[in-house]
């Protein structure tokens, strides 16, 4: 994005982008030239962006490579086509982005908050999720937002003058979303919602209704003729037989998957744009949304996978596996503190027993919770 009368061969600053972010982003966007700061004050990069600092700071940190290993519906071991926490992290964050451009915000902190939105998620997916949040019920739970949060704000150790990744004010309340913070770690968050968190909030609802969808069919757990009843999958399945109607069934497939996605970007982008006119393109809470109709759709979608995916019978026996070692595991630090590496040994003394295993443990991926568990247990 040059200014049209730029030299190619000049060097782009910091200044030069913050300046075409106040010439050219929506009224509503986010401008990296506004943003409350840092935690941790800090000089600003000449050539970067607080927001693209942010980004890169997320990709670079030991609990975005850890996704990789994380899963999502399926196992990291039930094939190499399914996907994982990092490949989900990766398409939201194309799809906020696409989002972001539309509507003319920040894409540089719709794409932060998009890699950075499933950091705190434990291993083994929901399942570990509900299980260290039943076991830490009299500790303040568990939940993978504020999780996040404390990873970036504490247990990721870049810096020597202060823990954490030092985020901007406004990517960190973007990882929180409306999530209550976790205790006294609430400063310096925004006071409001960014329009680009908004869009990273419905982007990833966008990208696991689709591609979960799509998964469960690669697994075999969803049939297609099943996938019909629903109305979002069968108007794309009509569209994509319009145009390619002697297509194979696998490529039918992968184009249903994808109008499927654009379908819900499109009505996202301009139901949104339809709010923030009505708001007269203030900065609101609850702008970024689909329509009435489409919201319909989605939630019929989501019920569907819930039904006959997540809670297929299949699904179910390996979550009662992943809980079992998730279980034992934290039971098994709980009782053993000292076996805890050093640095969540020392944390228990501020931050006590219960939430120095849950960081620990949450932080395994599910290959690694594997493997401890048979070494501990021996099977």
């Amino acid at each position: 994005m040059l200014k049209p009368n730029c030299r190619l061969n000049s060097l782009h600053t910091r200044h030069d982008y913050e300046n075409l972010e106040t010439q050219f982003l929506a009224s509503y966007a986010m401008r990296s030239g506004e943003s409350a700061g840092r935690c941790y004050a800090e000089n600003e990069h000449d050539y970067r962006t607080c927001y693209q600092r942010d980004r890169d700071r997320i990709i670079h940190s030991v609990a975005f490579r850890r996704l990789e290993y994380k899963t999502q519906v399926f196992l990291y071991n039930a094939g190499d086509h399914y996907r994982t926490r990092l490949t989900h992290t990766l398409e939201v964050a194309q799809i906020a982005r696409t989002l972001g451009r539309i509507l003319g915000v920040n894409e540089d902190l719709c794409e932060a908050n998009a890699l950075a939105h499933d950091l705190g998620h434990p291993p083994f997916g929901h399942e570990g999720e509900r299980v260290l949040n039943e076991l830490l019920s009299d500790h303040g739970g568990f939940e993978h937002n504020a999780q996040a949060l404390r990873i970036v704000d504490c247990l990721e150790k870049h810096y020597p003058t202060h823990p954490g990744l030092n985020l901007t004010a406004e990517t960190r309340r973007g990882i929180l979303k409306n999530k209550p913070p976790y205790t006294g770690m609430g400063e310096n968050l925004a006071d409001f919602l960014p329009i680009e968190a908004q869009l990273v909030d419905l982007a990833d609802e966008i990208s696991y209704t689709s591609h979960d969808l799509d998964d469960g069919i690669e697994s075999g757990l969803l049939r297609l003729e099943d996938l019909r009843q629903l109305p979002l999958w069968n108007e794309a399945w009509e569209k994509v037989e319009q145009l390619f109607p002697a297509i194979d069934e696998k490529r039918r497939r992968y184009q249903i998957i994808i109008q499927l996605i654009n379908e819900m970007v499109m009505d996202v982008a301009r139901e949104t744009h339809r709010r923030l006119c009505d708001a007269h393109f203030a900065r609101i809470d609850h702008a970024g949304d689909y329509s009435e109709s489409m919201s319909i759709k989605v939630k019929e979608a989501k019920r569907f996978l819930m039904d006959h995916l997540y809670r297929h019978r299949l699904v179910l026996r390996t979550n009662s596996r992943c809980r079992r070692i998730i279980t034992r595991l934290f039971e098994h630090y709980s009782a053993n503190p000292k076996q805890l590496p050093r640095s969540f040994l020392k944390r228990v003394e501020t931050e006590g027993l219960p939430r120095s295993v849950a960081d620990y443990v949450s932080g395994m991926t599910d290959r690694y919770a594997d493997e401890d568990y048979k070494q501990i247990f021996g099977y």
